[in-house]
């Protein structure tokens, strides 16, 4: 029989998979697809992926490698989540490799055994005496010996800073011969009977049967699109469901598109549930997460909670997949693999024949359009639950208004008054740092990023300037750098900016910042909201960390300060943004008994969008912004592919660019495809960053099965092209930032 030839994928960017001779003595019965193999690649060793095992190879024998490890008897990955690796790698046009990579926590790529790790635990002695003599004098031992003797099945090694035990106490008990030490897995905690530990909220009219809808379509492939206002208990419809989920013997995948919700949203599932729950994110460290995603391989973990990464947690027993704030462009990665998350949710679903659930008060123009084609069941949730008000809008033109710090006269106001009631209030503007840039009020002297084409911004507590794309940083001057002049003054206003303002506005109350360098360290995000859940006045001033799905009882007025940046941009996804995004920090008003008002700055308070936005409401909008794209022919009424290049001398993206768009044209007339049209190439919208200049080529068509055709041959080409190799490139299948 001939030698077997394994066809191995890599983490690396290249399209292909790479032969190897199989591993000296291991049989070629033990090698089944899926498994990680240890294979030399050049100068380093690389972890990968066994696709499948054949007698021919295009490699010259004399020239194949032996793997040289074989790290798993069967695949770490279930044969479903293989199967919508291979799906993602296809349709996004991805090394199979490195989407394989991306599906596996951190240390199973490096080579950890995909097991569930064996740990230390202290047990009592056969025997031991707990007033035994020798412990007399000893009483920190005769404590801890004491504490041991408590615990039946033993106290986990990473238990004992809990209990109070110190390494060096139980040292000294186990040289004495009083306690034991056993090495082994953590027993997998008992099921429930009953999954309840805390009673159901009631359901309202509208929320029982979006429930009773999506329950009909339990045990086999359903999408629902969960449209609800802001307050009006889509958690609690996602409990219900999740609870009819774990009594029939199953799993469910909760997605969030923030990290600093993982902390809120567990705290509920755990008050809920009498259920083993797995948290999965970037803020989970890497042991953690490898025990949490194997705990939900082995079906140890009912119910599964996790950022966009989660989506490739694997489930032993699959049952409903939900999508909270589905509209969020968090769930798109930007970078590597740039898939979305909630798309690949429903094929997910899809392959795995369960339920999915996607919600969101605000759902984006795609899932919206799915609903409307059919694709996607749509049930709306139209009032707030325990009968809250929606809040009150209020634009305020602030044109030819004095601003403080970018709050005018009539907003103080309006703070003050809601303070004064006793109540509190969330101030929302979406820059963060004290203002966008430093100006010279002598020459005009503005702080430009060396790296980019864009402004730093001031960082006034840390006497740092920002670039916020490139991550430059130095130190503020105190003279210009071009005249020498001191006045340097701070143009337009950040939420650190905002935050020394309130409070020396309103210094009785405390103003909390709640942006991403305030919330930086661990434990912060948690600490801001316990302040604010004790319900005492205060004011919030954030960007939009704070309109995602927050429940803040006391908030009765939202001040927004700068409402005009989605207005006016290039990007023909900005207004819906934008409404979102007012739309959801809106939503944090007003969620209890008190009314709740939304006041909107502008200098633009009767332009067409915001009026219909705040008079008529976000489906008015969509409804509105629909109709405009499918007169404009722009998503979801077409399909887009975005090819970006980038390198460090100019022209050399545009050359690489202009080398693809002639390589596409043929390719378009060759396969005599039809409806596809090539935008480009042009230089980015920002052209220099973090000293590179960017170029893009944008394929725009009318329907998918041609633009996949297309970009599968044309992949081939552009990476057998010269010019590539001087350049850095990619593919964004389904972009959703054209910039």
């Amino acid at each position: 029989m001939p030698d077997a030839i394994l066809r191995i994928a890599l983490p690396s960017p290249l399209r292909r998979l790479f032969d190897y001779r199989a591993p000296p003595g291991v049989p070629r019965s033990a090698l089944q697809p899926g498994a990680r193999l240890r294979v030399p690649f050049g100068r380093r060793e690389l972890i990968g992926i066994l696709i499948e095992v054949t007698d021919h190879s295009e490699v010259p024998a004399d020239k194949l490698k032996p793997a040289r490890q074989l790290l798993d008897a069967q695949s770490p990955l279930p044969p479903a989540l293989f199967k919508l690796c291979l799906w993602t790698a296809q349709y996004y046009q991805h090394s199979l490799g490195d989407t394989l990579s991306w599906a596996l926590p951190v240390l199973l790529r490096q080579g950890e055994p995909a097991e569930v790790r064996q740990q230390r635990f202290w047990h009592l002695a056969a025997g031991a005496q707990l007033d035994d003599p020798r412990l007399s004098r000893a009483p920190r031992q005769r404590e801890a010996l004491q504490t041991i003797a408590q615990h039946p099945h033993g106290v986990a090694q990473q238990l004992l800073g809990q209990l109070q035990l110190s390494r060096e106490s139980l040292g000294l008990l186990h040289e004495k011969g009083l306690v034991r030490i056993e090495i082994r897995r953590h027993a997998a905690s008992e099921r429930h009977l009953n999954w309840l530990a805390e009673p159901e909220l009631p359901l309202n009219p509208e929320q029982r049967s979006a429930a009773e809808a999506i329950r009909a379509g339990f045990g086999r492939f359903n999408a629902f699109l969960l449209a609800g206002v802001t307050g009006s208990g889509k958690t609690e419809v996602y409990l219900q469901l999740i609870r009819e989920t774990l009594e029939a013997g199953k799993q469910a995948l909760v997605l969030i598109p923030e990290i600093n919700l993982g902390p809120q949203t567990l705290a509920r599932f755990e008050r809920r549930f009498n259920a083993r729950i797995a948290l999965l994110h970037s803020g989970v460290n890497d042991r953690e997460r490898l025990d949490a995603w194997l705990a939900a391989r082995d079906g140890e973990a009912d119910i599964i909670i996790g950022t966009r990464s989660a989506l490739f947690t694997p489930m032993q027993r699959p049952g409903l997949i939900i999508i909270d704030e589905e509209h969020d462009a968090s769930y798109k990665q930007q970078e590597g693999l740039r898939y979305h998350a909630r798309d690949l949710a429903v094929v997910r679903a899809h392959q795995e024949n369960i339920p999915i659930l996607l919600g969101s008060a605000t759902p984006s123009m795609e899932s919206l359009h799915n609903a409307h084609s059919g694709r996607y069941a749509l049930l709306h949730l139209h009032q707030r639950a325990g009968g809250a008000q929606q809040p009150r809008f209020l634009r305020l033109d602030v044109k030819s208004r004095p601003l403080d710090s970018g709050i005018s006269a009539p907003m103080q106001q309006a703070i003050a008054q809601t303070l004064a009631a006793g109540q509190q209030v969330l101030v929302f503007l979406n820059r963060r740092g004290f203002a966008p840039t430093l100006l010279c009020h002598d020459c005009g002297w503005l702080s430009e990023c060396p790296r980019c084409d864009a402004r730093m911004t001031v960082h006034q507590r840390s006497g740092e300037l920002r670039c916020h794309h490139c991550g430059h940083v130095e130190r503020q001057p105190s003279n210009c750098p071009t005249c020498n002049n001191v006045d340097l003054r701070p143009v337009g206003a950040g939420t650190e900016r905002a935050e020394e303002r309130l409070g020396i506005l309103f210094p009785q109350v405390p103003v909390l910042r709640v942006d991403r360098d305030s919330t930086s360290r661990k434990e912060a995000m948690t600490s801001l909201f316990n302040t604010v859940q004790r319900g005492a006045p205060c004011i919030l001033v954030g960007t939009q960390m704070l309109a995602k799905g927050h429940h803040f009882p006391r908030v009765t007025l939202v001040a927004i300060l700068d409402a005009d940046g989605g207005l006016f941009s290039a990007d023909f996804r900005a207004s819906e943004r934008m409404a979102q995004l007012i739309v959801q920090v809106a939503g944090r008003a007003g969620r209890a008994e008190e009314p709740g008002k939304v006041i909107i700055q502008s200098h633009l308070a009767d332009h067409p969008l915001l009026v219909q936005l705040t008079e008529q409401g976000y489906f008015a909008f969509a409804e509105q912004a629909l109709s405009e794209r499918r007169s404009a022919g722009l998503p979801p009424f077409c399909h887009l592919a975005l090819l970006r290049a980038e390198a460090h001398k100019p022209g050399q993206a545009e050359g690489f660019l202009d080398e693809a768009c002639n390589a596409a044209e043929l390719l378009v007339n060759e396969l005599k495809l039809s409806g596809i049209e090539l935008l480009g190439p042009v230089p980015a919208p920002m052209e220099r960053r973090a000293g590179r200049y960017r170029a893009q080529l944008l394929v725009q068509a009318n329907a998918r099965a041609p633009l996949h055709r297309l970009l599968g041959s044309w992949m081939l080409a552009l990476e057998q092209m010269p010019g590539g190799r001087a350049v850095r490139w990619s593919l964004d299948v389904d972009p959703i930032d054209l910039f």
